[in-house]
């Protein structure tokens, strides 16, 4: 033994002592505090200094040998058994400058700032636990089968009511595949359009991770500018007519937070269906649009069937659950579903089956409507204070786009404030390269709490004042 060894008991918990007892020396084990030889009291003995039953340790101490961690002899009693020593493997961190590098800077957190997360006040926790906990139950107790891998009846008849009410598309529980959260939808959508080599218009700027992931589907890649009403649908004409797939945010376009105009939302169904080309419709934040009504999904629509819409509930609800759900059309649906069974299946049961009478409940809609008025007072709280200090900063979708002088590095601005447990996101990520990016920082509304939004913001200016 290399150092002592202390057991704590804790009598009032669910875990039986015994167990208690076996992961305690498992642990001192397995952490070197106990060295392979080190010896042991007898089982009578550390029961005594612990008191509990003899018979507790003795089935503690059965648990080890089992496991081959002890070795307990008549003649010199029992002793941590030799093992051979094997390194800790550690992940090595990403290279610099990979695609994984910034992934895991961009999700680090929580953190003030922090884009894509919803705000912990706001979601009904507890209440998601237990229907959550209950839907373990059910699933535990059903019939050993596999599931339905285009998702659970239930959730997929609840988001087709939904999708009919709030954004204002006609679907069946048949046309709907539930996913790991948008990344498993586009990921799920582009193995059924199958498009290597193909041209593909990409928002310029747009989500850094939407245009890695066509870039893994081998996809060519053709970045349209966007300005304030939507991507440039004139520029993909003239640029890449022949493109075989389009992918737009149009509620509220990622970044800058633009709503595709009418005009061009009919010009880019029109030319769609005429060129046999498919849109992928990435409505990440539904109807949360802190100002006035939603406008209606651009499936909505989409007559020829030529809209692929993917939603999800990480922005919602939380990421946490990874769940999200594509709208298949017609033409597509069957094929949708054999991918689904082959190669991407729905995820668990019991998740599904808790979100389903989330919504079902009502719970979903009260929910959307308390977060709404929460993020709109959290917005104009930033821009309150942000304003009179720096003026060129406005709300777009759930963030606060904060331009930066030309050549301001907002990437080296944006990891001098992590220590600082700010998680503002550079802007220039999000454009298809340095010749059009633009400097600028994103703070996301939702993790913008009040109390915390002067001192937050003083320290990130202070940074930017530093470094720009």
């Amino acid at each position: 033994m290399t150092k002592p060894l202390r057991l704590e008991l804790d009598r009032s918990a669910k875990t039986p002592l015994a167990e208690q007892i076996h992961r305690g020396i498992r642990a001192a084990i397995e952490s070197g505090v106990l060295a392979p030889g080190a010896r042991l009291p007898s089982w009578q003995d550390l029961a005594a200094q612990l008191g509990v039953a003899r018979g507790t340790v003795r089935v503690a101490y059965e648990k080890l040998s089992s496991a081959q961690l002890i070795v307990a002899r008549r003649a010199t009693g029992t002793h941590v058994a030799d093992r051979p020593r094997f390194p800790v493997r550690r992940d090595k961190a990403p290279a610099p400058g990979s695609f994984m590098e910034m992934y895991q800077e961009l999700t680090a957190g929580p953190a003030i700032f922090q884009m894509g997360v919803p705000a912990r006040e706001t979601l009904p926790a507890t209440l998601l636990a237990r229907m959550r906990a209950q839907a373990v139950r059910i699933e535990m107790s059903a019939p050993a089968i596999y599931p339905d891998p285009r998702g659970e009846p239930a959730l997929r008849r609840e988001i087709a009511a939904y999708l009919a009410l709030a954004r204002g598309i006609e679907c069946g529980p048949s046309h709907i595949i539930i996913t790991g959260g948008f990344s498993g939808g586009l990921g799920l959508t582009l193995r059924v359009l199958g498009l290597e080599q193909k041209k593909a218009w990409m928002e310029d700027p747009g989500f850094p991770f939407t245009r890695h992931g066509l870039k893994l589907a081998r996809t060519s890649i053709v970045p349209i500018p966007v300005d304030a009403d939507g991507i440039d649908v004139d520029f993909g004409l003239k640029h890449a007519p022949d493109a075989a797939l389009v992918v737009v945010t149009p509620g509220q376009q990622a970044p800058l937070g633009a709503t595709l105009s009418l005009a061009r939302r009919s010009r880019l169904l029109d030319w769609a269906t005429r060129s046999k080309a498919w849109v992928i419709e990435d409505d990440y934040l539904s109807e949360l649009q802190l100002k006035g009504r939603a406008t209606p999904a651009l499936a909505s629509h989409d007559r020829a069937g030529r809209v692929i819409y993917i939603g999800s509930f990480s922005k919602t609800v939380t990421p946490a659950l990874r769940l999200g759900f594509v709208v298949a059309p017609a033409a597509l649906a069957a094929r949708f579903a054999e991918v689904a069974a082959c190669l991407a299946p729905a995820p668990g049961p019991a998740v599904q089956l808790a979100l389903a009478d989330f919504i079902s409940d009502g719970h979903y809609l009260r929910h959307l409507r308390r977060t709404k008025r929460v993020y709109a007072a959290q917005a104009d709280g930033l821009l309150k204070y942000l304003r009179p200090r720096t003026a060129n900063v406005a709300i777009a979708g759930l963030a606060a786009v904060l331009r930066l002088p030309e050549g301001a590095p907002d990437l080296a601005i944006a990891r001098e404030a992590a220590p600082l447990g700010l998680a503002p996101t550079p802007l220039s990520l999000w454009s298809a390269s340095k010749d059009t990016a633009r400097p600028g920082l994103l703070l996301g509304v939702a993790m913008s709490p009040p109390k915390k939004i002067e001192a937050s913001c003083d320290r990130l200016l202070q940074i930017i004042d530093r470094l720009t």
